[in-house]
């Protein structure tokens, strides 16, 4: 079974969607039939490159209101991470735009490294406030999964890759997302958000039994 989700590294739900992705597959007894592919979506693709953002301040640019209002509106989203284990740190988190990280991500996947890599800079972002369009940045947390630092230097310094990141997102149009976390099994099924793991569970079999139909 192939399951692709679409993410961005500074999605917020994405990376709780894919820790509970994570436990459902966990409690499947055909996980080890599965392939996770992550595939590029941007929240925000118009946000200017090179510029960096605190998240409240973007959020209350965004929503209206201020910063302080907007910190009160990532709280629950704090409290649903740490749910799931996750640390969030929203006084440390920068948004940036994350065209170049996606374009690591793909230079990473064509090491073997795309999950890891995946892993690493959500990690980054919303635990340790890394700032992801830092070139030096991204260069050292591929390199911590195994991504030579020299071949990330080298694509962030052309646009190599940017056709694979441009095609996941019009894939993601195509199948009719509108947002992230976005995950289709088999191209047959699809879940929209980060779901509880009993939901995941359920599309899990569902995709499972479809595939082994004799009159799929």
């Amino acid at each position: 079974m192939l399951i692709e989700v679409w993410s961005d590294v500074v999605c917020p739900w994405c990376y709780i969607g894919k820790r509970r992705l994570e436990k459902a597959l966990a409690e499947f007894p055909h996980a080890g039939d599965v392939e996770v592919v992550w595939r590029s979506f941007q929240l925000d693709p118009s946000y200017p490159k090179g510029e960096r953002t605190s998240t409240y301040e973007y959020l209350a640019n965004k929503f209206g209101g201020s910063p302080r209002q907007a910190k009160g509106m990532t709280e629950q989203v704090t409290a649903v991470a740490a749910g799931e284990g996750l640390a969030f740190d929203f006084d440390r988190a920068r948004v940036v735009n994350t065209y170049d990280a996606h374009r690591v991500t793909h230079l990473a996947k064509a090491h073997g490294l795309g999950p890891e890599t995946h892993e690493r800079f959500l990690h980054a972002h919303f635990v340790e406030g890394a700032t992801l369009n830092d070139a030096d940045t991204l260069a050292s947390l591929a390199a911590e999964v195994g991504v030579p630092e020299a071949e990330t230097r080298r694509v962030l310094a052309s646009d190599e890759y940017s056709r694979e990141v441009d095609a996941d997102i019009r894939d993601a149009r195509t199948l009719g997302a509108s947002g992230v976390p976005f995950f289709v099994l088999d191209r047959a099924f699809g879940i929209s958000g980060a779901q509880p793991v009993e939901t995941f569970l359920t599309a899990l079999q569902r995709a499972h039994d479809h595939a082994a139909s004799p009159t799929r």
